[in-house]
């Protein structure tokens, strides 16, 4: 793995997005693994003023993301469809058929989940953007994963419905369910950007890093990939020997 420290949140999404814009300019009809959540927020915004300033275009790109709740249509403004839309999808030449979200509604989930799982097979990611959760979750891959998983429906834990709350309204009740991409359509991506802030995120980001290889911990199957950079603020990276930071 390559591991760099930013100082801040800000200079840790301007290495991210700059990571992202380099395939896309080496290949501008790159296809691109992407999330959500709060970590993805300032790349997704340094990459919309990189196309602001005419120095990126997305008119070729395709993209795939992670996950989505279950019963949240495209339209709700809790939906990972809708944040999409308002973070990137919308403000960039990104073509609205060349964005692939998995969906949460409709009478047979899991004829979703192969529809998806066709599509991402058809579609081998350039870059896979990740963010991690405290239990060491990637997607919505809850900790007891298995490791072959492909798309699936998954009851999220109380720690995940408790941490991503923070996003909903006080009145809001956060899903129990979400469909998300498995543990090996995530390592089937060419690579692997993962991205992460905040002293809560330290045990995990450990446990990725330097832990056992285990289902218990979803996000350390990543040692088992070929090309996997991991960028941290200092709060994230506060428990990993220095030794191994790239500086």
């Amino acid at each position: 793995m390559k591991i760099i420290v930013a100082d801040n949140y800000i200079h840790l999404s301007e290495i991210a997005a700059n990571i992202m814009a380099d395939v896309i300019r080496d290949k501008p009809d790159a296809v691109l693994g992407l999330a959500t959540g709060s970590s993805p927020i300032g790349a997704y915004k340094k990459l919309v003023d990189a196309y602001s300033n005419a120095h990126l275009s997305f008119s070729k790109v395709r993209t795939y993301n992670l996950d989505e709740y279950i019963g949240l249509d495209a339209s709700h403004v809790q939906s990972y469809h809708y944040f999409m839309r308002s973070k990137l999808f919308d403000l960039v030449d990104l073509k609205a058929e060349n964005t692939h979200v998995p969906s949460g509604v409709g009478d047979d989930l899991t004829k979703n989940c192969r529809e998806y799982d066709e599509m991402l097979s058809s579609c081998p990611r350039d870059i896979q953007l990740l963010g991690i959760g405290s239990n060491g979750h990637i997607g919505f891959n809850e900790p007891g994963t298995p490791f072959d998983s492909r798309t699936h429906i998954v009851s999220l834990t109380e720690k995940t419905k408790k941490d991503n709350s923070r996003l909903f309204a006080a009145d809001e009740k956060v899903p129990d369910r979400a469909i998300t991409m498995g543990i090996k359509d995530i390592m089937s991506a060419k690579k692997i950007l993962l991205i992460a802030y905040g002293a809560n995120k330290a045990d995990a980001i450990y446990n990725t890093v330097c832990g056992k290889v285990t289902e218990n911990c979803p996000a350390s199957v990543l040692q088992k990939h070929k090309d996997v950079t991991l960028v941290l603020d200092t709060e994230a990276a506060s428990k990993l020997d220095k030794s191994i930071i790239e500086k």
